[in-house]
């Protein structure tokens, strides 16, 4: 990525910004990122402005079934207050370039948003990470085989070098907790390994993340925490299990539409939880 090449974030932010100004809208500082069959939430919300990727100057398109594609400006029912939701987001297997999977999250960084959350639909490597539970994720593996921030860093963004130490915020992951205790969730934490995709997991590579020390794998988040957090942004993220990892169910086969009947069999639990979790950042935030 070269300096130049933030011309087109920029012009995107511009975009959205004049459309919001035109109707009166200000941006939200937080932005929910809804992964596969989750998408469901963002039709949820009021939404005060919605725009379909390819509406927006420069945006990748979702090509993904269960991955709408838009950005929604939504207000929380409670107080009103804006936050943006991708209902749906980007991957590398659709052959996108790494600083293209991460494009709107740089967009939305320079409308005003401090704040990620992040969500997935994820295999479940350790054995209480069963079909139905929740992963806070903790950390993560790196095993796309690529960086978003490969090439010419562009310094208005972020630092060359960024740290990812705790690539997700503590203050964060307890908030999240603590929603999902006061409504009978149960949530636990973990290691969340991050491929390329597209192909699922054969069960030998499976076995080699389990010695890794990853409790939970999928194709997405990664680039996205990881340009987030270059960006200066606090990110959480939380991970569906929709099914078991490849080769933990004796004869078991996968498949994406597994994935998404999971998802939306969940998606009263996962609604409530996520409105909470909203809520609290929001009300932190204000």
């Amino acid at each position: 990525m070269t300096p130049s090449s933030l011309d087109p974030i920029r012009e995107a932010a511009q975009f959205i910004g004049d459309r919001l100004a035109a109707d009166g809208l200000s941006s939200g500082r937080l932005t929910v990122v809804l992964g596969s069959g989750l998408g469901r939430f963002a039709e949820t919300l009021e939404p005060l402005a919605a725009f379909p990727y390819g509406t927006v100057p420069h945006f990748p398109v979702s090509t993904v079934a269960g991955h709408a594609g838009r950005l929604v400006l939504g207000a929380e029912p409670r107080s009103g207050r804006p936050f943006w939701v991708m209902q749906g987001r980007l991957h590398y297997y659709e052959g996108y370039a790494p600083a293209q999977v991460v494009f709107p999250l740089r967009v939305l960084r320079l409308l005003g948003v401090e704040t990620l959350l992040l969500t997935n639909a994820a295999g479940g490597i350790r054995d209480d990470l069963v079909p139905g539970s929740f992963m806070i994720i903790a950390d993560h593996l790196n095993l796309t085989g690529t960086n978003p921030l490969i090439g010419a860093n562009p310094d208005e963004m972020g630092p060359r070098f960024p740290d990812m130490t705790e690539a997700y915020d503590d203050a964060l992951r307890r908030l999240i907790r603590a929603v999902a205790d006061r409504q009978g969730i149960p949530v636990t934490e973990g290691v969340y390994a991050g491929l390329a995709g597209p192909s699922f997991e054969t069960p030998a590579e499976i076995r080699m993340l389990e010695r890794l020390g990853a409790d939970a794998v999928s194709m997405s988040t990664v680039p996205e925490t990881i340009a987030a957090r270059h960006a200066g942004m606090r990110v959480a993220a939380l991970s569906f299990i929709s099914n078991r990892a490849a080769g933990k169910e004796a004869g078991r086969r996968l498949s994406h539409q597994e994935v998404f009947d999971a998802a939306t069999a969940s998606e009263g639990r996962f609604g409530a939880l996520m409105l909470g979790i909203v809520q609290r950042i929001l009300e932190e935030d204000a």
